[in-house]
């Protein structure tokens, strides 16, 4: 049956269509079965052995990167074009892609090629001889239309048998093993045997088994029927398995061949070079596990070291492997499984070391504001404080400066108290069992114990405040460091990226040669090789003779361990102190803050200045509260003012700001020493005044010396009286530059007194603007005070003085005179002590001079009033007749000489020519009226030559007085002038 099947053409058919086959040369139309895609890349196909054998199957070997019609996914015509629609369901795509779908042109494919009518010409020349034996064949078969007649009869007549099958037997799920199903098929109510119903239910059984057969015979009768249907197409099935088999062992053997073939071309060609590769690939991955396990090896270390290097306070060290680590983590050890926890382990050991570290600092600055003060200033441990600070600026603790200032207040404290129990403890008449409080045991102490414990308290804060500022300057040397390292960065970074324009070129080269898979060594040689990628492999090779760790197939960063895991570039600077340190790139301070970090900390060293100031006002405070201080003398307060100033100017010296808290203090203790200072002597002077009779007074040997001082330009008080000037004898006037002052005891010790208050001025700067004002109240004061004593006659109660005498006035205008003439010497002390916008004050000096001044012309006035009242009582009585002199002539004479007697002792001689030429002119004007009363005239008779002798007596004896010799009286003018 086979060979007639296949040695003649025979039309085949079946249901629905016809098989014809035509015998074909099995040698040259035989076409193997496509094998499946060869998914190994490791054995490519070849076209060894016969190529009519080889078939043109897709071939993951051969078409790889070939497109074929495997390729396509969907064809979008089949979908569009279904013959099964009943219409056009032209809006199938248009629904949800818009309506512009369909007639859209479609962009040829690049991969699809153009088909013409000349690719169908080799399918045409093998199918027309099979056409045209199937237009033969198609003549004998059976006519179409009676085949499908009789098959559509036969299929309407087993669809009516098969109809009266019930359709439970057709259910794909049928099974008496349901139920449900079971029942449906036998119903149990035909097997009952109750009652008399046993014959009739027999019959139904019977009945329902002929059912059932008859049921069967449909179905069986079915079955034959689709057999016999299909009976050629089993024949033909048959038949070709034969061939079939031929086909499949031709095949096979063709497989074989070229798997052989293939075999021998991948163990000649293939396998050698394979295996290099594949061991080479297994040494460099062996490489990198190795690299990889003593990368994980050192980090598993990491957490041992950073306890060691805890242990010895490396914080800074300790951070840097931190980070180190972590990046590492992040990079090169990514998804390990085994360092899961390490990340968030170290995290909380960067926290605990956060802690370390401020306790650390904190301890630091409690050692060393705390230790001894001494004369030594030195930084206490240097390379720990650096490496505090260094760790602090690198976790960005930027506030651990505020813990130095807290520890700051508490030692100052520590610093009054310890000195105020150290001092109380040498003294045995405060019993500290008694007395429990210090501040108690302080007040009982005299001034020289109060003054040398503040002696001891500013010179332990001075000491204090020198080992602040070498504290804090190490700490802002540290910070200046960082800001140094930042700006030197970001220089080089421009300085790369301005050159990074002119290597563009040769980066692109380096690029190409990298990405071809080649070395540079092997693109340039030594002399073309350009000088930015020669400075690059220097870096990288940095020694010639280093050994390499791999192979040239490994590249450098996989076999290098230290540069890949640490990133960062540090570079080595020395602090002030000499302390060697390194400074990361991963300080990510920006500038502002290191310059605001390092205001901060010099604010910290005038805080502390201040600090000292607000102790030391507060010791004083405490010292004041009984009214200490106020009851100082002069001397005392002055030393205390003097030591308070010195610790200003210390502290100014040493932290280069003013500090105003004592300052204040100072000034207000000597605002309160000015007020009972001005006020002690403004009532010695008054109780002096009221008490001074106004009689010339001697002057003891120490007023001359003092006032000799004065002449050679210093004010300055006599230390103490020697034995020489103890056996002096005073005098009777005070020489004054040469000239002779005679004065009154109160005058004396006011002079005293304005030296005191210019002495003051010295020892206490501050205080020059105050005592100036209280001076001039002082010098007013006496001024007024003296007018109203003298010139007002309230001496005549105060002192109980009978009459103020021309020489009382006389005495008072030189005391005058002499307070003038050094108000000149004091204006310029106080000038040279006062701030130039202090100079107005000066003009309460001009006013006291012209005060004076007048006041001394009142006297001048009072004395010519005096005589001048005289010259009218008795010149209004003068008549001219013998004898001569009159005697009203000869009172006249008498009380002159006495004016004379009294004052030309006293005032100097131009002031007593001066004052008796303004008494004759008084004379010579009443005279002259007179004269005129009585009608007498220049006429040359007895009338005129009586009061021309009366007039040569005054003259004669006005001229006999000392000093008056040269006087230039001119009595003609007593005579009326002829008109």
């Amino acid at each position: 049956m086979a060979s007639s099947h296949s040695s003649s053409p025979v039309p085949q058919s079946n249901s629905s269509d016809a098989f014809f086959k035509k015998e074909m040369d099995a040698t040259k139309h035989f076409r193997p079965v496509q094998s499946l895609p060869d998914v190994c890349p490791k054995e490519p196909t070849g076209n060894g052995g016969d190529p009519n054998n080889l078939c043109d199957s897709p071939s993951l070997v051969v078409d790889q990167h070939r497109w074929t019609i495997y390729h396509s996914k969907v064809n979008l015509p089949a979908a569009l074009n279904d013959p099964r629609l009943a219409k056009r369901e032209s809006d199938f795509f248009t629904k949800t892609w818009g309506v512009d779908f369909v007639d859209t042109e479609v962009t040829p494919s690049f991969y699809l090629p153009q088909i013409t009518k000349e690719h169908f010409a080799l399918y045409l020349q093998e199918i027309s001889p099979r056409e045209k034996v199937h237009e033969r064949c198609k003549n004998i078969c059976t006519p179409k239309d009676s085949f499908e007649r009789t098959l559509l009869h036969t299929h309407d007549k087993s669809r009516t048998d098969l109809e009266q099958v019930p359709k439970i037997f057709m259910k794909p799920d049928f099974a008496l093993e349901d139920s449900l199903t079971f029942n449906a098929v036998l119903p149990w109510s035909h097997f009952s045997t109750a009652g008399g119903k046993g014959n009739r239910d027999a019959a139904s059984s019977r009945l329902l088994q002929e059912k059932l057969s008859h049921y069967l015979d449909i179905v069986e009768v079915n079955i034959a029927h689709q057999i016999s249907l299909r009976s050629e197409a089993f024949f033909h099935a048959m038949t070709s398995q034969h061939e079939l088999q031929d086909y499949l062992r031709k095949t096979s053997q063709a497989v074989k061949l070229l798997r052989e073939k293939i075999a021998k071309i991948d163990k000649v060609m293939c396998e050698g070079s394979l295996r290099v590769l594949r061991l080479s690939l297994t040494r460099n991955n062996c490489i990198k596990a190795y690299n990889k396990l003593k990368l994980m090896a050192t980090v598993h270390q990491t957490q041992p070291t950073v306890q060691l290097l805890l242990s010895t306070s490396e914080f800074v060290g300790a951070l840097d492997l931190i980070a180190t680590t972590q990046e590492v983590l992040q990079q090169e050890l990514q998804g390990i499984h085994s360092f899961r926890h390490l990340g968030s382990q170290l995290c909380e050991l960067e926290k605990l070391i956060d802690k370390m570290m401020i306790a650390e600092f904190s301890t630091y600055a409690r050692n060393d504001l705390n230790r001894p003060l001494e004369d030594d200033c030195q930084i206490l441990e240097e390379e720990r404080l650096v490496s505090l600070v260094f760790g602090l600026l690198k976790q960005r603790k930027l506030n651990f400066y505020e813990i130095y200032g807290d520890e700051m207040i508490v030692t100052a404290k520590n610093i009054i108290k310890q000195c105020v129990v150290n001092t109380v403890s040498q003294i045995e008449e405060i019993d500290t069992e008694v007395v429990v409080k210090l501040a108690d045991q302080m007040r009982m102490m005299n001034f020289p114990q109060w003054f040398d414990l503040l002696k001891n308290i500013f010179s332990k804060f001075s000491i204090f405040l020198k080992r602040i500022k070498a504290t804090l300057n190490t700490i802002r040397s540290v910070v200046f460091l960082v800001l140094d390292k930042n700006q030197k960065t970001r220089d080089l970074e421009d300085t790369l990226q301005k050159s990074s324009a002119k290597e563009s070129t040769v980066d692109t080269e380096v690029a190409y040669l990298t990405h071809e898979g080649m070395f540079i060594s092997d693109a340039f040689s030594d002399g073309d090789l350009p000088p930015t990628v020669a400075d690059t492999t220097s870096q990288r090779n940095p020694s010639p003779s280093s050994e390499p760790c791999s192979s040239d197939s490994v590249s450098e960063p996989e076999c290098t361990t230290d540069s890949s895991s640490s990133k960062e570039q540090t570079s080595s600077s020395i602090t002030p102190g000499g302390v060697e340190m390194m400074i990361g790139d991963d300080m990510k301070l920006t500038d502002l803050e290191l310059v605001r970090l390092a205001n901060n900390i010099q604010e910290l060293l005038y805080n502390a200045s201040d600090i000292c100031h607000d102790r030391s006002v507060k010791f004083l405070m405490a010292r004041a509260k009984d009214g200490f201080l106020e009851k100082l003398n002069s001397n005392e307060f002055v030393a205390l003012s003097r030591l308070m100033e010195d610790f200003i100017l210390d502290t100014e010296q040493i932290c280069g700001r003013k500090s105003m808290s004592l300052r204040g203090a100072l000034q207000s203790q000597a605002n309160r020493f000015v007020n009972r200072f001005h006020e002690e002597r403004k009532t010695k002077l008054s109780l002096l005044l009221d008490n001074e009779r106004w009689k010339q007074a001697e002057v003891p040997a120490e007023f001359q010396d003092l006032v000799d001082s004065l002449s050679d330009g210093r004010i300055s008080l006599p230390e103490k009286k020697s034995a020489a000037t103890e056996e002096r004898k005073p005098t009777e006037f005070l020489i004054v530059e040469g000239q002779k002052y005679a004065t009154v005891g109160t005058v004396l010790l006011l002079i005293r007194i304005i030296l005191e208050y210019c002495q003051c001025v010295d020892n206490i700067p501050s205080i020059a603007t105050d005592m100036l004002t209280r001076l001039s109240d002082l010098l007013k004061y006496f001024n007024s005070r003296s007018c109203q004593l003298v010139l007002g006659a309230g001496a005549l109660q105060v002192v109980g003085l009978k009459t103020i005498t021309t020489k009382n006035l006389a005495l008072s205008s030189r005391c005058l005179q002499l307070i003038v003439h050094y108000i000149p010497i004091i204006r310029a002390h106080f000038e040279a002590r006062l701030q130039p916008k202090q100079f107005s004050m000066l003009r309460h000096f001009d006013h006291i001079t012209k005060d004076y001044h007048d006041h001394i012309a009142e006297i001048s006035a009072k004395l010519v009033a005096i005589m001048d009242s005289l010259f009218d009582k008795l010149l209004s009585k003068y008549e001219v007749k013998a004898p001569v002199p009159s005697a009203c002539f000869r009172n006249i004479c008498k009380q002159m000489a006495k004016m004379h007697e009294a004052i030309y002792d006293l005032l100097p001689e131009e002031q007593t020519q001066m004052l008796f030429l303004r008494i004759n002119a008084s004379y010579k004007l009443h005279l002259k009226r007179q004269l005129a009363h009585l009608n007498v005239v220049n006429d040359g008779g007895p009338l005129n030559g009586l009061v021309t002798s009366d007039v040569a007596f005054y003259t004669g004896n006005l001229q006999v007085l000392k000093g008056l010799s040269n006087l230039d009286l001119n009595m003609a003018e007593i005579w009326e002038q002829k008109r």
